[in-house]
Order: structure tokens, then C-alpha cells, then sequence
């Protein structure tokens, strides 16, 4: 695969050592059981798979490149590069301004562009209309396009169910970047619908069925499907595509609704003319922090520590994950860490920051389960291992923990 020049102060004297050896003895990435770091009186379980994936490499690389060979131009991002707070305000710092907000909320008009500056397009892809509206002002949008290669296949795999006559049922969130993105190109070749989650799929499975009548399906469903879209003719033939950071399980158990509701409705035996059998089309880094994830969960460990940013699809479904077997806190960076006794964290359920006092059980050991979101540089990660650790004044040197895990 690819390797990509990303900045070295993203890197970790830590991690990196722990991902190198990782990688040596695993090159086909087959085993999901997590790295033991001992410290002895603090222990570290650390996942298989996590931190910078090669959509955002490849979007850090762009940006950064664009900012050196640029040193006289206006550089505009169209809104979050990635969304990791780290990133963002870094690039900020170095003078990239942001003309959108991730809901797409003007921040500076585009009025006020001009064909000599420079706009980079997000990992996560942006829609048609906005593209449009660039290419008008005279700016290459190409020139400077981070959009991952993993979400460009889910466009390609939407315009092959829009040549099959299907409805395209997008599994994501309505308003992160990535679904509008998706959205845009979808509705154009097929009539196009998006589901959050298994019980919106379930209402749009029940209105397929003549469960729900029409009132129902728009109570669910207004604003959330193409201008062109007729319920009553649209659903006799879908396809599922995702926002490719969904949860894999939620993914799939999605496709096997429709299915199954397709199936009943019109028999097993002319089900391939009502339901396109589409593979899933989630991101390689996502299924794989996804499955370390689980691999982290057969551990016996205290609590569970997820660092990424807050508006993060792919972490929130992470510390989801952690949160239904342990205590689990969902931190941006060791900043969150206050004392050994109070850390900040966020709730990405109620979408509110608590505060928690004693997060760290009265033990000897503290086994803890760390992990981050795939936009989670790996120096983040090494702050809050270190931040941790620096509240055990007994616990081993690091360059010793580290010479005895490589030996």
C-alpha cells in the first residue's frame, strides 16, 4: 500500500514502535488481539488497528503539500479537513481559513473567491452542487481533492444500482459531509433515500409492507430522499450503501432487513429483481478498527479510554462499542486528562461534556483498553499513554516496558 509524507510531529516515539512490531509479525493483519504494554503497576491494552487510515494520510498529505508549495496564496479548506481537532487546528494555525462548517453553514461566502486561491476538498468528500459552484469561480477542484478512495467507491457502487433500475437506501447520517456528499451523486442517478439506523429502517420496511401509510413514512422521512422520489413506485427494488464509518454490524443487519422484507413481500423466488445483493461497502480501516475493537473486548480490562474528535463517526462508534462491556471515556486529547482522579469527556449520545471523578479504580494493576478514531494522530494517542502513566510513580521506564515488549 501507498506510503504518504505526513508531518513527523503527527507521529509517536511510542505507538509507532508498537505498530512497526505489529506489522512485522502480522503483515496480513489477521490477528485482532491487542498489544500488552506493562508498566507494571498500569497496563495497556492496545488495539490492532487504530489512528491515521490512508484516506486521511492521503488528505494530510494534500494539505500540507498545498500549504508549502502555496506560500503566497489564500488557502481555504471546505470545511473540516478531517475531523480531529488536532489537525484542523494546526492547518488553521498555518493559515488554511475554513469556508464552511461540517453542516454545511456558510462561513465565508464564496463570493469572495477568486480563481487564483486555493480550496481543498475534505477526505470526506463534498456534493455535486458545490463542485458546480467552485468550477464557476474558475478553482480546480481536482488539483486539490483529499476525498478518500473508499468513499469514491461507494459513489461508483451507487451509480451501478442506478444503471440496475434499484432505489439507492443510503445507511448514514443525514448531515455529516460524507452522506450529503454521497447523497448528491445517488440522487442523480436513481431515486435515493437515507436511513440512520435499523429503526428508521424498520418504519421503511413496515410502509414497504403496507404497515405505515404515507403520513407515517413523511413523519420519518421528510427532507431525507430525492425531489424525485414516489414512494409508492420507488421501493419495489433496493440496493443498501453506507456512509463508509457506520457500524459494520449495523450495516449488514440493514441489508438483511431489506432483504427480508423483500422476500416477503414478493417470494423467494423473484427476489433478485427486487433486492440488489450489494457487498458492504464500509471502508478497510474502518472494518478493521471495528473487529480490534472486539478484539480489545475479550480482554478483562477496567476501563476503556477512546481518543478522537467529538464530531468523529467512526470513533463514536468505537467507544458505542466499549461502552456496552465497560466503563468507557470518550476523550479529544491528554488535555481531558486533568489529575488522577477527574477527567473530562464527551458524550456523543447526548452530545455533552461530563466530568468524572475517580475514573481510575483503586487496584494494582489498572488495566486499561486504549484506542482512537482513524483521524487520531498517533502523538495523541502517546500523550494521554504517557499522561496516564505519569500518575504512577512506581510504574517502569518506558524504554524499559517498550525493550521488553519487542523481546
Amino acid at each position: 500500500m501507498k506510503t504518504f509524507d505526513i508531518p513527523e510531529f503527527y507521529k509517536s516515539p511510542i505507538i509507532s514502535r508498537i505498530k512497526q512490531l505489529r506489522k512485522l509479525n502480522d503483515p496480513r493483519k489477521t490477528d485482532f488481539t491487542p498489544t500488552l504494554l506493562d508498566f507494571g503497576s498500569i497496563r495497556f491494552f492496545i488495539s490492532r488497528h487504530f489512528g491515521f487510515c490512508y484516506g486521511v494520510e492521503n488528505a494530510i498529505e494534500i494539505s500540507y503539500k498545498a500549504i508549502e508549495e502555496n506560500p503566497d496564496k489564500r488557502i481555504f479548506l471546505l470545511s473540516q479537513m478531517i475531523h480531529n481537532p488536532e489537525v484542523n487546528n494546526d492547518l488553521v494555525s498555518r493559515g488554511v481559513k475554513f469556508l464552511m462548517d461540517t453542516s454545511g453553514k456558510q462561513i465565508i461566502p464564496f463570493s469572495e473567491l477568486t480563481k487564483e486561491d486555493i480550496v481543498i476538498i475534505p477526505a470526506f468528500g463534498t456534493t455535486l452542487e458545490i463542485e458546480e459552484q467552485l468550477n464557476t469561480l474558475g478553482i480546480d477542484v481536482r488539483k486539490h481533492d483529499t476525498t478518500c478512495p473508499f468513499v469514491e467507491r461507494v459513489w461508483k457502487k451507487s451509480e451501478k444500482l442506478g444503471e440496475d433500475n434499484s432505489t439507492i437506501i443510503i445507511h448514514g447520517k443525514f448531515n455529516h459531509e460524507e452522506t450529503r456528499a454521497t447523497f448528491s451523486r445517488s440522487e442523480k442517478k436513481a431515486p435515493s433515500i437515507i436511513v440512520k439506523n435499523i429503526h428508521e429502517s424498520r418504519i421503511l420496511g413496515d410502509y414497504i409492507l403496507g404497515k405505515k401509510t404515507i403520513e407515517e413514512f413523511e413523519q420519518t422521512f421528510k427532507g431525507k430522499y430525492c425531489c424525485h422520489f414516489d414512494p409508492k413506485q420507488h421501493l419495489k427494488r433496493v440496493g443498501v450503501i453506507n456512509q463508509t464509518t457506520m457500524l459494520a454490524t449495523e450495516t449488514q443487519e440493514i441489508a438483511d432487513y431489506f432483504k427480508n422484507i423483500m422476500q416477503e413481500k414478493y417470494g423467494e423466488a423473484d427476489l433478485k429483481n427486487h433486492f440488489a445483493d450489494t457487498r458492504d461497502t464500509l471502508c478497510y480501516a474502518t472494518n478493521e478498527n471495528q473487529e480490534a475493537t472486539y478484539g480489545l473486548l475479550q480482554e478483562k480490562a477496567d476501563i476503556a479510554i477512546v481518543v478522537g474528535g467529538y464530531n468523529s463517526s467512526n470513533t463514536s462508534h468505537i467507544v458505542e462499542l466499549c461502552e456496552k462491556q465497560l466503563p468507557t471515556y470518550f476523550i479529544s486529547s491528554a488535555a481531558e486528562i486533568t489529575s488522577a482522579t477527574v477527567i473530562n469527556h464527551f458524550n456523543f449520545t447526548n452530545h455533552e461534556h461530563l466530568v468524572s471523578s475517580d475514573y481510575l479504580p483503586n487496584k494494582n494493576p489498572v488495566d486499561i483498553i486504549l484506542t482512537s478514531g482513524a483521524s487520531c494522530p498517533d502523538s495523541v494517542v502517546d500523550g494521554v499513554l504517557q499522561k496516564l502513566i505519569s500518575f504512577f510513580p512506581t510504574a517502569t521506564p518506558v524504554d524499559v516496558a517498550l525493550d521488553q515488549l519487542m523481546n
